[in-house]
């Protein structure tokens, strides 16, 4: 499995949230508290929004905590929109087109967990997909192929009902080869303003997920923590599992639950997947 991080909100340093929390991604990625496996480390990834429409993405096989030229890069790069994900790999080859987060336009993607008897089902949901955006899937991970069916159905126009048809889909198929329990997902995605987050697997028992609280609450509840005080108001981190020991800081996300982090109110609703 894998952890991973997004955040948004005022323009950040990554080098600040990636390498100086106590218990930072990078420290997850060789030290994982919560996750399915302890270590993190066939690979990295990160994106971001910059001067254009569409994110940059920076990706290596080598492990997160190992590479020098993550730590020069992110001390050196600001954005108001960040994805990062350390991989540990459910069967697919160490590879970068299938490190995380992955791209399609101006949206990216990330993924923890799997799906149970890909091998068997991939013809049937990689055929799927829509034929004009069939050439675009670069790598072989059942993650990569959840996102292009998502955008075949209609992640650009409504991720709530896109991500929750795919996994429709994704479901309905495995049952039909008497797949047990496919679906395992902690999801991000985003358009580069708003980001939709998901949590949910068919037996209900997701992987971890939590999001931060808000930065005016924890300011008044832990005044003398100096890096509060560095954050925006809009400052917004969702997680595979906490940063740091911090009473109050963050909120679990309920099972079967997705949300949408955006400008102003948030949102959290059920998640129900929807068949097709």
């Amino acid at each position: 499995m894998c952890r991973w991080l997004a955040y948004s909100g005022e323009p950040i340093l990554a080098h600040d949230l990636l390498f100086r929390p106590k218990h930072s991604l990078i420290d997850q990625s060789l030290h994982s508290r919560l996750g399915a496996t302890t270590t993190n480390g066939d690979g990295f990834g990160i994106g971001w929004y910059g001067e254009g429409s569409e994110p940059a993405l920076f990706k290596s096989i080598e492990p997160a905590w190992n590479d020098s030229n993550l730590r020069e890069v992110t001390s050196q790069l600001r954005t108001p929109l960040l994805f990062a994900h350390v991989r540990a790999s459910t069967g697919t080859p160490v590879q970068r087109s299938n490190c995380h987060p992955f791209r399609h336009g101006n949206w990216m993607w990330m993924h923890n967990g799997s799906l149970h008897g890909f091998h068997e089902i991939k013809r049937e949901l990689v055929t799927a997909i829509d034929p004009s955006l069939f050439p675009d899937l670069e790598g072989s991970t059942d993650s990569e192929t959840l996102f292009f069916l998502a955008l075949t159905f209609g992640l650009t126009d409504d991720p709530f009902d896109a991500v929750a048809r795919a996994v429709g889909f994704v479901e309905q198929t495995a049952r039909a080869h008497g797949i047990d329990n496919p679906v395992q997902m902690t999801v991000a995605t985003t358009d580069g303003t708003s980001t939709w987050i998901f949590r949910y697997s068919t037996e209900r028992q997701s992987r971890s997920l939590f999001f931060s609280t808000e930065i005016s609450t924890l300011r008044k509840l832990h005044p003398e923590v100096e890096a509060l005080h560095h954050l925006g108001e809009e400052a917004r981190i969702v997680v595979s599992e906490p940063l740091r020991d911090l009473p109050g800081a963050w909120n679990e996300v309920p099972e079967s639950a997705a949300g949408v982090v955006q400008a102003g109110r948030d949102e959290m609703r059920e998640f129900e997947p929807i068949p097709t």
